[in-house]
């Protein structure tokens, strides 16, 4: 277990680390100390000024993305009218995460993490600019689509683990709950404002001077990243972390490693298996399902139906953190998953709009919740110098795998239907969550709560 006194985990809340270890909790064997005592800080990442300003950096960022999905997909519809094309959109942007993740975790570890961060920008603002140019001088072909396609889906997974090791050097351990559910609280205000913006400046100025003017968004986290000292390991383990090699062999070795520590192989496969059953295949399908529940394909009915998941978690994040509340533990990331589980499976089986809308809503509080707390708890019980590629190894589960959750939803959909699929899948999911909440809480724990 990567528990010793000098690990990150030594520095948050007693309770958790004993909890993660399987034992009684700390303030039921400890005195009460002024650790124990301390109440949590409302937004404890925002009364960091640098953090403050790497969240709206980061929000920008994320907003540009989705700006130039919203616009490119529009556009290369218009052009080819492939759904192959529409299906290479998807799987460039979910594989990469699977085939590299571990691998940019591990640059992540040995280099600076600004620099990495700031070489994800210039490639999301030479894709941005490459559609721009094309879609302007009519001169785009289907093989242009798909290299930019794939530089983007890249950019995206080198961005994800030096991302998460820049705001851990930041904030420190104390605040990393805070600053992990903040940034993805970002990152899901980035997708909720994309499209509106996206389709503002495609009417407003046209495709292609609407990406030109998408690569300034970018801009500020990277000019930001200039100003900071912050290189990812200047709190500890940098030394350590350069004489690591980037091998499989390294790769194999991590799997090893991470297999004795219960905590993180259980937050690992929570994250996998969520993303593996559901993920967010089901925004894919939600025409049809929009369509059962009598809204038509255009309008306003669904475009909420598109936006409430994202708005869930948007709020979902900023009430949690406003009241300081749900502290990282394994349970509470387990149960709040079991709780997505069975909003997602009341979804779809549900013929009201109101209610579907409202289950929507709610599917991105739980989501929100459980995935952030599953990624504090990766962070925090990892040794600084495996930090990196246990941040890129937990990307390739969360985020890698959703690349076959169109199987499970979609094409099991096109057999028995998308409502069933869709169901029977977060059923079995919620199978193998009440499955983990028994992995990751042996001993006492597991007692206290069967």
């Amino acid at each position: 277990m990567y528990l010793g006194a000098d690990s990150p985990a030594g520095k948050v809340h007693p309770s958790v680390v004993d909890e993660l270890r399987g034992e009684k909790p700390a303030e039921q064997i400890l005195p009460q100390t002024d650790i124990v005592k301390k109440k949590p800080v409302a937004f404890a990442a925002l009364h960091h000024h640098d953090y403050r300003a790497y969240f709206i950096a980061t929000m920008l960022s994320m907003m540009a993305d989705n700006i130039e999905h919203v616009i490119t997909y529009w556009v290369l519809f218009q052009l080819f009218q492939s759904p192959v094309l529409g299906g290479f959109a998807v799987i460039s942007h979910w594989t990469p995460f699977l085939l590299f993740s571990v691998y940019f975790g591990a640059l992540a570890d040995r280099h600076d993490c600004r620099k990495v961060i700031q070489t994800a920008q210039i490639m999301f603002i030479g894709v941005s600019l490459g559609w721009g140019i094309l879609f302007f001088t009519g001169t785009i072909q289907l093989w242009h689509a798909c290299v930019l396609l794939v530089i983007h889906g890249m950019a995206g997974v080198l961005w994800g683990p030096a991302s998460q090791l820049l705001i851990h050097d930041i904030v420190g351990s104390e605040h990393l709950q805070s600053a992990v559910r903040l940034n993805a609280t970002s990152r899901q205000l980035g997708i909720l404002l994309g499209p509106a913006v996206g389709g503002g400046l495609m009417l407003a100025f046209g495709p292609s001077v609407g990406l030109f003017i998408n690569t300034l968004i970018y801009l500020p986290l990277t000019l930001w990243l200039l100003t900071v000292p912050y290189t990812g390991r200047s709190r500890q383990g940098a030394s350590q972390a350069r004489r690591r090699a980037l091998g499989l062999k390294e790769v194999v070795a991590l799997v090893r490693e991470v297999s004795t520590n219960r905590a993180i192989v259980s937050m690992v496969a929570l994250a996998g298996f969520s993303s593996l059953f559901v993920g967010n295949a089901f925004q894919a399908q939600m025409p049809e399902y929009a369509h059962d529940l009598g809204t038509d394909k255009e309008g306003f009915a669904y475009s909420a139906l598109l936006a409430a998941n994202a708005a869930g978690a948007v709020v979902g994040g900023l009430l949690l953190e406003g009241r300081g509340l749900l502290q990282p533990r394994a349970r509470t990331a387990i149960i709040t998953a079991a709780l997505w589980c069975v909003t997602i499976a009341a979804f779809a089986v549900s013929t009201s709009y109101s209610l579907s809308l409202f289950l929507l809503f709610l599917a991105g509080v739980f989501n929100l919740t459980f995935y952030s707390m599953a990624q504090t708890l990766v962070q925090l019980m990892a040794p600084p110098e495996l930090r990196g590629r246990l941040i890129g190894f937990f990307n390739m589960s969360s985020n890698g795998l959703r690349a076959f959750s169109g199987v499970t939803v979609g094409v099991l959909g096109g057999l028995v239907g998308v409502h069933w699929s869709l169901g029977l899948s977060a059923t079995a999911l919620f199978a193998v969550t009440i499955t983990l909440l028994g992995l990751a809480l042996p001993g006492r724990v597991d007692q206290k709560w069967r």
